[in-house]
Formats: C-alpha cells, structure tokens, sequence
C-alpha cells in the first residue's frame, strides 16, 4: 500500500494541542478522532495532549519556540484563551503572525460561531488546510487578583464584569453530573445575589457613570453556550464593544430569548453602548466578578485594552 503523502500548509507544519478536559471532559472522548481526522487531511503535523492546569499555554509557548508558526488549539474556549496567552511574550507574539486554527471537537466553543466554523471534529479539520485566514484581534485584560495585585490575561472572545460574570463562575463550580442545569442554577444564583452598582466606565480617556447590574466587553459576539451577547461585535475591527445593562435587574431574564435568537436586544433603552480603540476601564465602590472566554480572571477594577490583528485566525 504506498504510502500517504504529506502535505505542508503556506504556514509551515501544524502543532496541535489537544485539552481533554475541555467541554466538561468530552474532548477526551475525541482524541482519537482527531488524530484519524489529520491522517486523513494529511497535513504535516504534531499532536500534544495537554495533562496538567497550565500545560495548554506551556506547549503553545514551547511549540512557537521551537519555530512553528501554526498552532491549533483543539478543545473549548478556555483552551483558546491559554493557546492565545501561550502565543504572548513580554506584551508581544513570540513569533510574527501566528496562525491560531480552533477545532471546537464538540465543545461549545463560542469563538467559532462569529466565523460560522464548524464545531465538530471532521468539519473543524477539513479547515485546517487552505491558506485563509483572518486577522483577529484580542484584547489584553488586567483585572484585580486574590491577592490584590493586578493579574493581565490576552482574551479572544468575550468579558463579563457583574451579574453575567456571576452566573458564569457559579456554574463552572457545580458538579459536572448537573449537565446543563448548572447554566441554569448558576443564572438564578447570580441573579438573586446580584444589585445595580455605581460604575465608573472610562472609553479611550472619555469618562462614564452608569448604575449598571452587568457589562458585556465584546470582540466576538457568542458567549455562554450560544447567547449572541454582543451582536455588533467584529474580532478584527480594531474595536471593543461594551454594553453596559442599565435597566430594572429583570433585563437579565426579559432579553435572554431575543439574545438567543439573533441577538437584536441592542438598541435598547436598558443597555448603554459603548465602544472603546485603546482601553477600557471599569470600576466602583463594589468589587465585581470579572470572567473572560468562560474563565474567572478576578474582580472590578479591570482595564480592557485593544490588541489589532497580532494573530491570524484559521478560516
């Protein structure tokens, strides 16, 4: 039987790092189906499978290192968000021009929906090979750690800061046997503990007080297992959409079906939009939960600031 040839992409040989533990554990059921996916596509590859917390943004680091430039994060959106860090050193890529590729394998990645991408393993390969790519922005968020100290982290997709924030690390700490209800518990929970509260919203220098009970920062627009949070949001427009909810606390049940929907709650006389091309700074008298790309940063104050095109996105 002659042997299969090997293809090599415009962007060199792939590193692929794969992070069982990502969609509640459902990537690990998928390891071998990417790997029999890239025989198939023939594309000259490696494949690491992350073990322990941290080891996702480690090989992408050491991947880059070692001189690939095409990286593909296999896993959900908190997997992106450590290949993403993996990929900045000292406030800059490791390498000019990297090539993030997301094969979401199942997970509810949300980064895919903005780029219509396919979620599963066989869809999500066939676009690894192909020279089309898109200039994504990320944006580097410095959020108020455990220890008071400021912990920066680069994000892709979304930040939450409030009531959206809550519900999001209130489900991430239920049992994994709840399946979907912990999306469920964790909204309520959030919702009951959640006030409006003074916040003080600086954009590009320009400063705002709103009485807010949530504030969405996008640069994708999907979040939360498929709610499009912020619609106008384009990840490679050099811009950071905020949308701050100002309206009766109820907001957070009332839009939720036309988030769902097409994510036509903007314009609304509850929610303030705003748009920020350098940074954006949001704090108050209360310290607010801040999460990103479904990860638990810290709390309020945090500073978003606007990363153009350093990374190029697998299309």
């Amino acid at each position: 039987m002659p042997a299969m040839s090997v293809v090599t992409s415009p962007f060199g040989a792939l590193a692929v790092i794969v992070d069982p533990r990502a969609g509640e554990g459902s990537v690990a059921a998928e390891v071998g189906s990417v790997r029999r996916a890239l025989e198939r596509g023939g594309l000259e590859h490696r494949v690491q499978i992350a073990v322990a917390p941290g080891d996702v943004a480690r090989l992408a680091a050491a991947a880059l290192d070692e001189g690939y430039r095409y990286v593909a994060a296999v896993g959900d959106d908190a997997t992106v968000q450590d290949v993403v860090n993996g990929m900045f050193r000292d406030g800059r890529t490791i390498v000019d021009s990297p090539v993030l590729a997301v094969v979401a394998a199942g997970s509810g990645c949300d980064l895919v929906r903005s780029f219509g991408l396919p979620g599963d393993v066989d869809g999500a390969s066939s676009h690894l090979i192909g020279e089309n790519t898109y200039e994504l922005d990320v944006m580097k968020i410095s959020a108020r750690g455990r220890n008071g100290s400021s912990e920066v982290r680069y994000a892709h997709n979304m930040a939450e800061v409030g009531l959206h924030a809550s519900a999001t690390a209130n489900a991430a700490g239920l049992p994994g046997w709840m399946g979907n209800g912990r999306r469920f518990v964790g909204f309520w929970a959030a919702y009951a503990g959640t006030r409006r509260s003074v916040l003080d919203v600086v954009v590009d220098g320009r400063a705002h007080r709103h009485r807010a009970w949530s504030v969405i920062v996008g640069n994708g627009q999907f979040a939360d297992g498929g709610l499009r949070l912020s619609p106008r949001s384009f990840p490679g427009d050099g811009v950071l959409d905020a949308l701050v909810f100002t309206g009766p606390k109820s907001d957070a049940y009332r839009l939720l079906p036309r988030m769902f929907r097409h994510g036509d709650h903007v314009p609304d006389p509850g929610i303030k939009e705003l748009r920020a091309r350098l940074t954006l700074r949001i704090d108050g008298p209360r310290r607010l939960p801040v999460v990103a790309d479904g990860s638990v940063l810290g709390t309020t104050p945090v500073t978003f600031q606007v990363v153009p095109r350093q990374i190029q996105l697998k299309l």
